[in-house]
């Protein structure tokens, strides 16, 4: 569909809306089972009241399950939601589905990540994280912390998503640019956090030298700093978290993290939600916005800076 035919089927839900016909907002995110992604729900609900809207929220059971959350869209498509706010899990598989929103006229808003290229005109907006941006700024950290030689290892999540092709590519040639370290992996604990806990104990196990170690999401960060606390090296190696859920917190206030990068996962939320409304009802809006990350460490975590992203 041409951007005239979108046009008008937009200009016929900022009718309705403007009839008070409350329509609804679907956020469907990666996965349910994540404190960062409820609190991108926290956002979201706080954002749609008084709107006149309703709001759905779904995700499917895990990360990896990308063909369930190509589902969850197809879904809200078929009955006819006003919007969509999404954060694709696979930048591939989910362009065909977004796509086909556009195409019914339906706005679609991401958050955390985009598609692959050559989709841009098929959503509106897209709120994420500049994750290069971000894999740098913890790459530098850690080059900060533990100088520039030695053994630092790399524990990913799901290989090929949006955020892990930046967050980790970068860190990895930011490392790779600025110093002499080599880097052990990435592996990828499939966003499970029992995974990366066994993956970064055969590691540490393998590798008695590392001096760093960047766990690069929530239940990654989670089951590395677990293995690190087992296995006796808490305070010992350099491990930079990512995500700042309440396990992530307290290793970074008892020294198992040295810092974590945390997202502003509330305003991904709240933003987008408002972002797919304000696309509803006519109005210009930014066609990317960063929202940034704080590295949150024992000197700033109490911080308005840190207690504003934190969750």
């Amino acid at each position: 569909m041409d951007k005239l035919k979108f046009g008008l089927a937009a200009s016929l839900i900022t009718l309705c809306a403007g009839m008070a016909q409350a329509g609804e907002i679907a956020v469907i995110v990666k996965t349910t089972n994540s404190n960062f992604w409820q609190n991108v729900n926290k956002g979201a609900s706080a954002a749609i009241e008084g709107t006149g809207h309703t709001m759905s929220f779904d995700g499917p059971a895990a990360e990896s399950a990308i063909a369930d959350e190509v589902n969850l869209v197809e879904n809200a498509i078929n009955r006819g939601v006003a919007g969509i706010v999404l954060a694709p899990s696979d930048p591939e598989a989910l362009a065909p589905v977004v796509q086909r929103a556009y195409e019914s006229g339906i706005p679609v808003v991401l958050i955390d990540g985009g598609l692959a290229e050559g989709n841009e005109q098929y959503y509106q907006a897209l709120l994420s994280t500049d994750n290069c941006a971000a894999g740098e700024q913890v790459a530098q950290r850690m080059i900060d912390e533990v100088g520039t030689a030695g053994k630092v290892g790399v524990m990913s999540y799901v290989a090929g998503v949006g955020s892990e092709i930046g967050r980790v590519g970068c860190f990895i040639d930011h490392i790779k640019a600025h110093s002499d370290i080599e880097i052990v992996g990435p592996l990828y604990s499939q966003s499970q956090m029992a995974t990366a806990l066994n993956q970064t104990t055969d590691m540490l196990s393998a590798n008695p030298d590392l001096v760093g170690i960047f766990g690069a999401n929530e239940p990654t960060a989670v089951g590395m700093g677990r293995a690190i606390e087992q296995a006796g090296r808490a305070g010992k190696i350099v491990a930079l978290g990512f995500d700042g859920n309440g396990d992530l917190q307290e290793m970074v206030r008892g020294g198992t993290l040295e810092a974590t990068a945390v997202q502003g996962s509330f305003a991904m939320g709240e933003l987008g939600v408002k972002a797919v409304i304000d696309v509803i009802d006519g109005k210009t809006i930014e066609s990317f916005i960063n929202t940034g990350v704080v590295l949150v460490d024992a000197e700033n975590i109490d911080s308005d800076a840190a207690q504003n992203v934190l969750y």
